[in-house]
């Protein structure tokens, strides 16, 4: 069973649906046993950073999360969801969970025309191969909405990038850990193939 996370934060619902268009079982729970017991864990996520954090702290659900990527299974962070997955965030100066190493920073452009937050259809660009980035046709494009973004000193953790601006990171990856800045579940064909290769490997 996949189990997305409540933590008051995220996209939940947007995601189980999703989910339930491709077939795939899962349930939204906040509670301690369906988490752990979980056999693939999603982490969704709208919003602040520091909120995000205090909320998982408040219900103990930060350590919970840890010791389930601890167990090897699967744990997909989702746009916020993904951020909370990184060291340290700009966005309130704190830490996060810190599975995969690297940092959430603002996007700033004091010499551009571009508008914070980055909300859109992006291209990414596959660094790496991984089975969740898997059965494509065309190029893949998801949609995005965010005003940070994670940022790796190493390219061993950046699976795929986009651009805005910049290159930033769209997918990161410590071994069952894996984050994306975009919305699958609003991504329709492409989303939905991220979610069945999750959901199926």
């Amino acid at each position: 069973m996949i189990t997305i996370i409540n933590y008051g934060l995220g996209n939940s619902i947007s995601v189980h649906n999703m989910l339930k268009k491709i077939g795939v079982n899962a349930i939204i729970s906040d509670s301690p046993e369906k988490i752990i017991q979980a056999d693939k864990l999603i982490l969704p996520g709208v919003g602040n950073f520091l909120k995000g954090m205090e909320n998982l702290k408040k219900e103990g659900l930060d350590e919970l999360i840890k010791d389930f990527a601890g167990s090897g299974k699967a744990l997909l962070g989702i746009c916020l969801g993904a951020q909370l997955l990184t060291k340290h965030s700009m966005e309130g100066d704190i830490d996060g969970l810190g599975l995969i190493p690297v940092n959430t920073k603002k996007f700033i452009f004091p010499d551009s025309n571009l508008k914070v937050p980055n909300m859109g259809w992006s291209e990414i660009e596959i660094k790496q191969k991984h089975s969740y980035l898997s059965g494509f046709q065309t190029t893949p494009r998801f949609y995005f909405v965010h005003s940070y973004f994670m940022d790796a000193e190493q390219t061993d953790y950046v699976i795929a990038e986009a651009r805005y601006g910049h290159q930033f990171a769209a997918v990161v990856a410590n071994g069952n850990v894996v984050g994306m800045q975009f919305h699958p579940e609003k991504s329709h064909k492409f989303g939905m193939q991220v979610l069945k290769n999750f959901a199926l490997k």
